[in-house]
């Protein structure tokens, strides 16, 4: 079995809740909001494990990690009822790097 390293959230649910505060760095907030039934646009977060193994392994990324995307990408374009790229109704995301603990500013 694949390793998992993307996480949906939205519409009430997050994957993976109970490894929200262990590799999800800064992005728990999104987990723990809708896991308390919070009003968040859906999303997914990228664990900070793609970061270890991609410098533990020649800076490649996992195998697995292009596909977990596509599958949340597509999840978030659903729920949000737009497409990533489409000129007339494009889906708007907002982008943001996390690590497993904040970081001075």
């Amino acid at each position: 079995m694949a390793k998992k390293y993307v996480y949906f959230f939205g519409a009430g649910k997050a994957e993976g809740a109970a490894r929200c505060a262990t590799s999800w760095g800064e992005r728990v907030r999104s987990c723990e909001m809708t896991n308390l039934k919070i009003p968040v646009p859906p999303g997914f977060t990228i664990t900070t494990e793609v970061c270890t193994y991609y410098y533990a392994n020649r800076k490649k990324y996992p195998q697995e990690l292009k596909e977990q995307v596509q599958k949340s990408l597509g999840r978030v374009e659903k729920a949000m009822g737009a497409t990533f790229g489409d000129p007339k109704n494009p889906l708007l995301l907002s982008v943001r790097s996390g690590a497993r603990v904040s970081m001075p500013e």
